[in-house]
């Protein structure tokens, strides 16, 4: 690990941006997730989180908007389907939760792949508040009952058929009025193979908006992840 730093601007009580890197507070301290930087500000260790895997890094990175409105409010439940080896999770539970979930959070992370999900329950044996459970992102009838409230954060960075359907049903049934839902898309997925990548993000845009949201941004995630727009989205119903 690096020494000792200051600066960096703060977009929450754990997340910084310093020269166009992002930063989490680590909530176990002395241990990196996937090999990352370890570094301190102001006395407190961070770890880097890393915008080339992480989409909702690349996301925060490359918004028109404040990046901090994409993060979730911290001690608040939230969802996320695709959580796949624990990368964005863990960050997003430095934030989230926090050292022994002193926030009070709750990050609810589905994946269909069981390989994933023994990372997860590493993970989740140090990370007080992370909750992974394997699942079908399209089957809510196993898993939907431990989503006790709706939630005013949702994430999704699946590889299955229909992610946009997905998404939809998933927001319709968990999101929380005024909540936020981010939708992580790869334009040469699924039936929009034949169309061009315009096309591609033009449509889901317009289906998002169609099914009553509103499409606060759709980033084009270009440089860090070719092919990918993640859509922002608010339930306003």
């Amino acid at each position: 690990m690096s020494g000792r730093h200051g600066g960096g601007k703060s977009l929450s009580w754990a997340v910084k941006i310093e020269k166009r890197g992002l930063w989490t507070r680590n909530a176990v301290a002395g241990t990196s997730v996937y090999g990352e930087t370890r570094r301190k500000f102001s006395g407190s260790e961070y770890r880097r989180w890393d915008a080339r895997r992480s989409k909702l890094a690349a996301g925060m990175l490359l918004t028109n908007n404040d990046p901090s409105i994409l993060l979730p409010e911290a001690g608040t439940q939230i969802l996320y389907l695709g959580a796949g080896h624990g990368t964005t999770v863990s960050h997003l539970h430095d934030h989230l939760c926090g050292k022994d979930n002193e926030r009070g959070g709750r990050l609810v992370a589905i994946d269909i792949a069981p390989r994933c999900l023994r990372d997860l329950t590493h993970l989740a044996r140090s990370r007080k508040g992370l909750v992974p459970i394997l699942g079908d992102a399209r089957k809510f009838t196993t898993w939907g009952a431990l989503i006790q409230r709706r939630v005013g954060w949702l994430f999704q960075d699946v590889a299955q058929a229909g992610q946009v359907d997905i998404f939809l049903s998933a927001c319709a049934r968990f999101l929380a009025p005024g909540g936020l839902a981010l939708l992580s898309l790869k334009a040469a997925s699924e039936r929009f193979s034949d169309k061009d990548e315009d096309e591609v993000f033009a449509e889901v845009g317009q289906g998002i908006v169609a099914a009553g949201y509103q499409l606060v941004e759709a980033i084009s995630l270009a440089g860090l992840e070719q092919q990918h727009t993640l859509f922002v989205a608010r339930r306003i119903i």
